[in-house]
């Protein structure tokens, strides 16, 4: 449950600045800057359509932290786990088709947190209870 806390606390923190307009321009500016200093290329313009997703997506993810911190159960790690999975197949397509390297940062992220959470449901999948039909997410919604 520490590690579901933690996750949802750098989702807090990390995705608050995307949750707004007001806020997202800022962000948007923080990391254009990065990537020109650092080489790692630019964001493109800011757009309303872009800043629209930007918003929805820091919006459900402020939610859904806000989730794990109130109600920590250990099947939200699992469910984080395969939101963290889908979260960074996208990033790595986006690497892939020329965005800016600044996405390693969040990527990087990404992967640690999602394996980190999955790695407990993967050993208790292989482990005695695996085929009994009592496997980990239904003995972990009962907690």
């Amino acid at each position: 449950l520490r590690l579901v806390r933690a996750s949802a606390w750098y989702d807090l923190v990390v995705t608050a600045g995307f949750a707004t307009p007001w806020t997202y321009a800022l962000v948007h500016d923080v990391l254009d800057r990065a990537g020109d200093r650092f080489g790692w290329g630019t964001l493109p313009a800011l757009d309303p359509t872009q800043t629209m997703y930007a918003n929805l997506m820091g919006s459900l993810v402020l939610v859904w932290s806000a989730l794990r911190l109130l109600r920590p159960v250990a099947v939200h790690g699992l469910f984080d786990g395969f939101a963290r999975v889908l979260f960074a197949t996208w990033e790595a397509y986006a690497l892939a088709h020329g965005a800016t390297r600044v996405l390693w940062l969040f990527l990087g992220v990404e992967v640690a947190f999602g394996v980190l959470q999955l790695a407990p449901w993967w050993s208790r999948r292989s482990g005695p209870a695996a085929g009994r039909g009592d496997g980990p997410v239904v003995s972990a919604v009962g907690r």
